[in-house]
């Protein structure tokens, strides 16, 4: 079954038609609101008024949405340069997930820019912040610190797709690479509550699951499912956290603070990490550490306006 329209952007929804419906499998177009009306337009003029032959593909030919702009590492080093940042640059792709894989196991918030930009609403591992989600302090710390947004707002989990039916309620080998599926975290994962008094937000101080920064307070998660083909450097970056860690589950939301657009450009990335507490800036296989950065601050609240303005 194929859904689109912005009806197919409810997550909860779309996890009950595939838990409860007659469909063995669901596909969602990853920009399922008006602005996916543009591949329709496109789809519509190469296959009706240019009489293109249609080739129907057994699986996602979109290949993770990634049809924005990317940028290369020459063009990446030269914005860097000009802004006296230091950063270090590894050689090839092993060394860096490892590297970054090890800060994140230590609990550092990474903004995460990889080649080209994600089409639709939502980060899919190309211009996102990400973190280890076995962290009981990083969703409040993220939302605060970084997103400047309230400390309830839940993340979404990264999980291997290989991996989704240990951690959700979802079955083996079901692909969410779009996070349009919405699933409970499985019973072997979750921590049990002995306090049932709480009331409110109070409620978010319970730790619920062994990865309590993506588990909402029904115990439910709205999963991406990342694999080699479609996800690259991002999938082999989670193999190398699970590999440091034991866990195939990591953070992922928007590379954007509250008010702002998800970044696009390594200029927009850059100021965005200057002008938060982000530990990390990641642009393809530059480093940068905001500890090691000359002009390194700590912003509070809505501090970041004044930085985040345009030179």
């Amino acid at each position: 079954m194929r859904l689109a329209g912005g009806v197919a952007l409810n997550c909860v929804g779309n996890g009950r038609i595939l838990r409860e419906g007659p469909f063995e499998q669901i596909w969602i177009q990853p920009a399922a609101g008006d602005a996916g009306g543009a591949l329709g337009v496109a789809l519509y003029i190469w296959h009706q008024l240019l009489d293109r032959p249609r080739n129907v593909e057994p699986h996602d030919a979109m290949r993770g949405s990634l049809l924005g702009p990317r940028f290369s590492q020459a063009e990446i080093c030269a914005t860097l340069d000009r802004r006296g940042a230091i950063y270090t640059l590894y050689e090839d792709d092993a060394s860096l997930c490892e590297a970054v894989a090890d800060l994140m196991a230590r609990e550092q918030v990474v903004g995460w820019v990889q080649g080209r930009m994600e089409f639709g609403p939502r980060a899919l591992g190309a211009r996102s912040i990400i973190g280890d989600a076995r962290s009981p302090s990083l969703q409040s710390t993220m939302n605060l610190k970084i997103k400047f947004r309230e400390s309830f707002r839940p993340f979404a989990p990264v999980v291997l797709q290989e991996r989704v039916a240990q951690y959700f309620e979802m079955e083996p080998g079901t692909e969410s690479p779009y996070m349009l599926l919405v699933a409970p975290v499985r019973d072997e994962h979750r921590v049990a509550s002995s306090n049932g008094n709480l009331r409110g937000l109070d409620k978010l101080k319970l730790q619920r699951s062994d990865i309590p920064a993506v588990t909402h307070v029904d115990y439910s998660a709205r999963v991406q499912t990342v694999d080699a083909e479609r996800h690259g450097r991002f999938y082999d970056l989670v193999r190398a956290f699970e590999r440091r860690t034991g866990c195939p589950v990591v953070i992922n939301t928007s590379f954007n603070v509250r008010g702002e657009p998800i970044v696009c450009t390594p200029e927009h990335a850059y100021r965005c990490f200057m002008a938060t507490n982000m530990d990390v800036l990641v642009l393809e296989r530059a480093v940068l550490r905001k500890a090691d950065q000359p002009e390194n601050r700590h912003f509070e609240g809505d501090d970041f306006l004044a930085a985040f303005q345009p030179d």
